[in-house]
């Protein structure tokens, strides 16, 4: 009776637990959904009223379905706002900053993680102390820079500035530091110096860390606004950010042209965040786990 007794007691241990970690599954699932909504409605929102009759616009309760789609919006909107030609300044310029930043951030990264030279650390908390600087306090400086060098209406006006970032110094010399040193110290004994560390170990390992930086990188050239509006007066120079300002000052009343621009010119955003997710994931995750 006693071993039955026991049996009972351990069989409904496992149900409470069993169904203590349903529930736990089930309400991080629901806090997941909530989420999603709070963050996909707005875009969904946008792409439903880059559809809609203007007029449609305007009705309550509003139309949540497009029973209707105004395709012509796209067109109209790449047509009057010259998207065509601000998006391909926009890629070339946002792909010549995110391999600058890259590139830049990765050689700092290892000399700030690896290399042994005086006043290290003094230099490394200088550096990251630019990041409490705004950029609208260097802004001036670099107009005057950049005017003096004869860049402005240039794409290396646009680049040149933006080649460098101390936040990504930071994010790649943190993951090198996670790297073990006997890997260094088998790639000396094979032969390999401080370049061939860092192309055949270093970057494949710290794979997530770089591209996630790449992300971030790109993202935030892809929104700049002012700075392309400061230096650039040509319309051959100018990016999608200032493309989309026009098309609103030109379609202040056509709302639907409006959120097809934006739609449109969010496109390569969402590409990147797709293909780029599980790196993103896995540099977020990065340390939470201990083997």
């Amino acid at each position: 009776m006693a071993i039955l007794a026991n049996s009972t007691a351990i069989l409904r241990s496992h149900r409470h637990l069993s169904a203590r970690r349903v529930l736990d599954r089930a309400l991080r699932y629901a806090l997941l959904v909530v989420a999603a909504l709070v963050v996909l409605t707005p875009v969904y929102l946008t792409v439903v009223n880059s559809l809609q009759p203007t007029a449609r616009l305007f009705t309550y309760p509003p139309k949540l379905i497009v029973t209707e789609p105004q395709w012509d919006t796209y067109r109209r909107a790449f047509e009057q706002a010259s998207l065509g030609r601000y998006l391909f300044n926009s890629l070339l310029v946002t792909t010549l900053i995110t391999t600058g930043q890259v590139v830049t951030s990765v050689l700092a990264a290892y000399a700030f993680a690896f290399l042994r030279f005086p006043l290290r650390n003094a230099l490394f908390l200088l550096f990251m102390s630019s990041l409490m600087v705004p950029s609208e306090v260097t802004i001036v400086v670099n107009y005057e820079t950049v005017a003096f060098l004869g860049w402005l209406d240039s794409y290396q006006g646009l680049v040149v500035p933006a080649l460098a970032t101390a936040f990504g110094t930071f994010l790649l010399r943190q993951a090198f530091l996670t790297v073990p040193r006997e890997l260094q110290e088998a790639a000396w004994i094979d032969g390999c110096g401080h370049l061939g560390f860092m192309v055949r170990i270093l970057v494949p390992v710290s794979r997530p860390a770089i591209a996630a930086l790449a992300v971030f990188s790109f993202l935030m050239a892809w929104n700049q606004y002012l700075w392309p509006l400061l230096i650039t007066n040509e319309d051959r120079y100018r990016t999608v950010q200032i493309g989309l300002k026009m098309l609103v000052s030109h379609n202040f009343d056509e709302f639907n042209v409006v959120m097809a621009g934006t739609v449109i010119a969010a496109v390569p955003m969402f590409v990147l965040l797709v293909l780029f997710q599980q790196y993103l994931v896995r540099s977020l995750t990065a340390g939470a786990v201990k083997g």
